[in-house]
Parts: structure tokens; C-alpha cells; sequence
């Protein structure tokens, strides 16, 4: 998967974007428009999304450390572009928006489960342990599947965006 010029560029400045809209989103715990972006690249730029988000995942590192808590940003991003890339590339338009910020919000709810078999690891949680954690973050997850559902509004006008992009330079 070779890129162009152009398309290192633009994936650079995407991942920059992600990255910048994160910090700035951090005064609201577990809402930001991660996942909405996530679903978009990947819409748009199907397997080259990855370029996107692994350089959103090493700019976390970069400027937060690469410490514990970024390990599981290895894969857990990777999990969301996948689900995407399942996702039949002809639905039809009107069930787009819907699907996808189903698949956004799910994502969201399923963060903390996803994250913890890497703390679990890093960290010898036993299972039960590891349960528990998942257990003690739902509250946070809950918050976390709402917020990228209604973002998740975002996502097809981000496509459209994106496309008209493309098509014009």
C-alpha cells in the first residue's frame, strides 16, 4: 500500500487533527470525537485510515509518554476501524448515518472491556480482577457510548467533507 505524497501530508495533518481535538476535549471526561473520525477516515480511505490513526496513537505517546495506559491505544482504535471495514461499503445511504453512529456508540460502550485484557496483563490482574475493573469503569463507558452516539451526528457530513476534498485537489 503505497502512498502518495499528498496522502502522507493529508494523513499526517488528519492524525494531528485527532490528536489536537482530543486535548482540547478534555475537560469533558469520555466525550470527544475520536470514534467519529475513526469511522469517517476509515469510510473514506478504507484501509489507509490505519495511517491516520497509528498517527494519532504516537502523537498520544509522544507528547503523554508511552506508558502503561497506551499500550492497549496499540489495538483498541484498531477495533473500531475494523468493525468499519465489515460494514457493507453499498448500504443505503439513508441507513448510513444510523449504522454508523450505532457502530461509534457501541465502540464507546465497549471501550473499557476492550482496554482491560491489556491491563489485566500489564498490570497481573487476575480474571476476577480484571472483571472488576471492567465493572468499576461502566459508569465511564456508558458516558462514553452516548457521547460518540450523538457525535457520532458528525460522521457522514465528515465523509462528505472528506470526498468533496478528494474529488477537488
Amino acid at each position: 500500500m503505497r502512498l502518495s505524497i499528498k496522502e502522507i501530508a493529508v494523513f499526517g495533518m488528519l492524525g494531528g487533527v485527532m490528536y489536537v481535538s482530543k486535548m482540547i476535549m478534555e475537560l469533558l471526561p469520555n466525550i470527544h470525537l475520536l470514534g467519529v473520525f475513526i469511522v469517517a477516515f476509515t469510510v473514506v480511505y478504507r484501509q489507509k485510515a490505519l495511517y491516520i490513526i497509528y498517527t494519532y496513537v504516537f502523537l498520544n505517546g509522544i507528547f503523554s509518554g508511552f506508558a502503561a495506559w497506551w499500550i492497549p491505544y496499540l489495538y483498541v482504535w484498531t477495533v473500531l476501524w475494523a468493525a468499519v471495514m465489515l460494514l457493507p461499503k453499498n448500504m443505503p445511504k439513508r441507513v448510513q448515518p444510523i449504522v454508523y453512529m450505532a457502530v461509534c456508540a457501541a465502540h464507546g460502550f465497549l471501550f473499557g472491556t476492550l482496554y482491560a485484557p491489556a491491563q489485566a496483563i500489564l498490570f497481573g490482574f487476575s480474571f476476577q480482577g480484571m472483571v472488576a475493573w471492567i465493572i468499576a469503569g461502566l459508569p465511564w463507558d456508558f458516558i462514553h457510548g452516548i457521547s460518540n452516539f450523538f457525535c457520532g451526528i458528525l460522521i457522514m457530513p465528515l465523509v462528505y467533507a472528506l470526498r468533496f476534498a478528494e474529488k477537488n485537489v
